[in-house]
């Protein structure tokens, strides 16, 4: 039997994955070691009371004749879309069409699905540091070349360090895609709409995608920073923007995302340009069931005054933790980013340590769980993340154990 050659071939495991089996292997030899874990970013406070009880409600009511669904419409739930396009974007000047609207398990599955619509030898550029996800999976297809060095050979790096402000430099080069992710994971940095309309105008210029992942866009607390890449003129013809209420609503363990893609987005196939909205239907249908009935009534829920309050109350707590292990990590005199529109916080390894090594200490003198920044990519050695998503009370302890030991 023949196996994928591509997936066979990626290096090591997941990052998440790897950290979650260096962290057993720990917990297995010293099992009185009290962990803190600020590295993967799930959640802890529970989902809002009024979506939890829609959810359970329409649970229950999935056990009675009147109250029963099947499946789900393959691009999800009017009611559903109709509420994303009401309290999501039109308050932001956007004007969607229903079709327009994707309802999926998650941004994760998107943008790693996404893939599926570009060419064998599209040419793909990411931010660096980035979320692996946006690589392994175009690295599964086979159009990232070989991986030697720490870096893929047909990947297009765009540096986002201190030294430039976290400012992703425009491709050197013709690419076809280019992922963006805003707020950032992992740096938690954000751009302005000047800033991404840069990226807009270079995108329609040259023909190419960008893929937004705009899953942290309920983090954003400055007024002047966008919330959807649509804000920006021009980019229904050349944007694709993945959503998720994992992070904003605490869904991480409910599974449920959605996805713009406008109508007005094409590419070519050959000499005939095609839409990619229509791509993405053809794809769904076949590989999707959609999301189950109770899941997306909860998520509407979100959007309901009473459901977005609750919501709200608990990005303020996350974004609270963010501010405590900013500040501390500062007063002890390391550099750090993010943490302000975002519930990550990117910090300077001391003293040049490498960010595995870092990684380590933290584990073994401090017992708190971080991610190497190395794990994000070829720019990110040198740094290491937190998130803000553990409870207040263990936050300030991690911050305390970690300044500690620097």
């Amino acid at each position: 039997m023949k196996l994928n050659a591509h997936i066979a071939s990626l290096p090591a495991g997941y990052l998440f994955a790897e950290i979650g089996k260096r962290v057993k292997a720990y917990q297995t030899a010293h099992p009185d070691a009290d962990l803190i874990r600020l590295g993967i970013g799930d959640v802890t406070r529970p989902i809002a009371p009024s979506v939890a009880r829609v959810f359970a409600d329409t649970a229950l009511k999935m056990g009675t004749p009147e109250g029963f669904h099947g499946y789900a419409p393959d691009y999800g739930y009017n009611f559903l879309i109709d509420a994303i396009i009401r309290a999501d974007y039109a308050p932001r000047g956007v004007s969607l069409k229903p079709e327009e609207v994707f309802i999926s398990d998650g941004a994760k599955p998107d943008v790693g699905n996404l893939q599926e619509l570009f060419g064998a030898d599209a040419r793909i550029a990411v931010t660096d540091p980035v979320y692996p996800v946006y690589v392994d999976s175009n690295a599964m297809a086979g159009r990232l070349g070989s991986f030697d060095g720490g870096r893929w050979s047909g990947l297009c790096y765009l540096p986002c360090t201190a030294e430039n402000g976290f400012i992703p430099p425009l491709p050197p080069e013709h690419v076809d895609v280019i992922y963006l992710c805003y707020p950032n994971n992992p740096t938690g940095t954000v751009l302005t709409k000047d800033q991404l309309k840069v990226f807009v105008d270079w995108a329609l210029k040259e023909d190419a995608l960008i893929v937004y992942d705009a899953a942290y866009k309920a983090f954003i607390t400055e007024k002047d920073i966008p919330q959807s890449i649509y804000e920006v003129p021009g980019a229904e013809k050349c944007c694709i923007e993945c959503c998720s209420f994992s992070k904003t609503a605490g869904f991480t363990g409910v599974r449920c995302g959605y996805m713009i893609i406008p109508t007005s987005v094409t590419g070519t196939v050959g000499n005939e340009r095609v839409s990619l909205n229509r791509l993405w239907q053809r794809r769904m249908s076949t590989k999707s069931n959609g999301v189950s009935y109770p899941v997306q009534c909860a998520a509407a829920q979100v959007f309901a005054p009473d459901g977005h309050r609750e919501v709200m109350e608990s990005i303020s707590y996350y974004l609270n933790n963010a501010s405590v292990i900013r500040t501390g990590l500062e007063k002890a005199g390391c550099r750090c980013f993010g943490g302000v529109n975002s519930p990550y916080v990117w910090m300077q390894t001391p003293d040049g340590m490498k960010s595995w090594d870092f990684f380590d200490l933290l584990l073994d003198k401090a017992h708190v769980v971080g991610t190497p920044g190395e794990g994000f990519g070829p720019s990110g050695e040198g740094y290491f993340r937190l998130t803000a998503f553990n409870t207040l009370e263990k936050t300030k302890e991690a911050v305390e154990r970690v300044t500690g030991v620097l």
